[in-house]
């Protein structure tokens, strides 16, 4: 029946999980860890790279464990043969990977090849593909980076429903290229950066961190936030350069409420305001001259409660009105109707959303 619980043995050792689950996911939670470079959890289940392949009783062959759902009595092997046919398939890649961290990301193959204690055998004369130049500011793509496991195109299909990205050519000559072979900005891409998180590889990178040094962004502190840019609420990591103390980049985790790690172009991209020369960093409170001068929060919160008042003392509470945003978080939206209605008696709340 279907949410049934069913056993199957892992290596000799008898194990649990829901039926009908993918195995690779089933493992994991088995603390059995099993290698993956196509697979996303997000994803629809691939088999492309190979990279997870498992033994099961009874199959002619190894079988991919993100594309295969367990199934009661199913007795699952991650040894004899397993590990050759990895270290393989890695160099395998290794061979055709010219362009070891493009714009400084984590690379997985790499890290994997590092596990696994192979190298390239040697590096294929044909192995070179036909860069790929782009007016697009925001991402840039590096084939002799990329591995072709079909997650940014995948990615743009499943999860936003587009045709941004798809695959041309066959062979040493294949690589990934906006559809129809025009550039990010003519087709149905909306440069939310989700095809550049899904990369495992750093093929897909940003531009802004174009030439940085491999392992860049392993270098850089997170800190959690929320999206500021609208009311969905969306949780996002600053990556902060501990050296210039200046933000850097935005990601966002799958694990993350509400968004699962998907942003939008704002999201990911806008965040050069934070530190614009233009940008307000202290209070500042108008003078009797008439100009604006830099004052404390306690002197800037004095001065607009005792502002609001007076307000409210000669023309009633029905004279003063708040704008709230949807900019705002719930909670902030909350406290702002209950100043409003609280603490000043008036009921004009409004929101420009809202119109």
């Amino acid at each position: 029946m279907p949410g049934s619980v069913v056993s199957f043995t892992v290596d000799g050792h008898e194990v649990t999980a829901p039926e009908g689950e993918l195995l690779v996911h089933a493992l994991a939670r088995n603390d059995v860890f099993v290698p993956t470079l196509c697979h996303d959890s997000k994803l629809d289940p691939y088999g492309g790279c190979r990279m997870c392949v498992v033994g099961v009783e009874g199959s002619p062959r190894p079988l991919p464990a993100c594309a295969t759902r367990v199934a009661e009595g199913m007795a699952v092997s991650t040894n004899s043969s397993v590990p050759q046919f990895q270290r393989t398939l890695t160099e395998m890649l290794l061979a055709e990977h010219l362009n070891g961290s493009p714009g400084g990301r984590p690379n997985e193959l790499l890290a994997l090849a590092d596990d696994l204690g192979v190298e390239a055998p040697l590096v294929l004369p044909d192995a070179e593909r036909e860069p790929y130049e782009d007016r697009d500011l925001l991402m840039g793509y590096d084939p002799e980076a990329c591995i072709l496991c079909a997650r940014c195109v995948r990615y743009t299909q499943e999860v936003m429903q587009c045709s941004a990205l798809s695959l041309e050519g066959r062979g040493a000559e294949a690589r990934v290229v906006p559809t129809w072979g025009r550039g990010w900005l003519d087709t149905e891409c909306e440069l939310c950066g989700g095809c550049l998180s899904v990369c495992p590889t750093g093929a897909l990178y940003e531009k802004a961190h174009e030439g940085a040094a491999a392992g860049y962004e392993s270098t850089l502190t997170k800190t959690k936030t929320t999206c500021t840019f609208c009311g969905v609420g969306c949780q996002v990591d600053l990556n902060v350069d501990p050296e210039t103390k200046r933000i850097v980049k935005v990601t966002s985790d799958p694990s993350y409420v509400s968004n699962d790690g998907n942003l939008c172009v704002k999201g990911r991209f806008a965040f050069n305001f934070v530190h614009h020369p233009d940008r307000l960093t202290e209070p500042l409170i108008r003078g009797d001259d008439g100009e604006l001068h830099p004052a404390t929060w306690d002197e800037a919160l004095s001065a607009a409660a005792k502002g609001l008042s007076l307000v409210r003392e000669r023309h009633g509470p029905q004279a003063v009105g708040f704008l709230a945003s949807a900019r705002l978080t719930n909670e902030e939206n909350y406290l702002i109707q209950k100043l409003a209605r609280g603490v000043i008696g008036t009921n004009s709340v409004h929101s420009c959303e809202a119109t």
